[in-house]
């Protein structure tokens, strides 16, 4: 029987230089918003926030109200 090569699967320097490169040159690839972009999308993530947190309550109120009918 021949020897057996063990294979390691360590990275190396030249891998993760590769890695990051690739990386680099992704983000490069995206578009950023500017600032008047960035504060309208975080205007509309928390108004919509706001409004799936009333909704929430209102059915949680509305849920807590039943239970406490049909129990008390």
């Amino acid at each position: 029987m021949g020897a057996v090569k063990k294979q390691t699967n360590a990275p190396t320097k030249e891998k993760s230089t590769e890695y990051f490169k690739g990386v680099w040159s992704e983000l490069k690839k995206v578009h950023w918003p500017d600032r008047k972009q960035l504060l309208t999308y975080t205007g509309v993530v928390l108004v919509a926030v706001a409004i799936v947190s009333v909704m929430l309550w209102i059915v949680d109120s509305g849920l807590s109200i039943l239970i406490t009918k049909i129990l008390g």
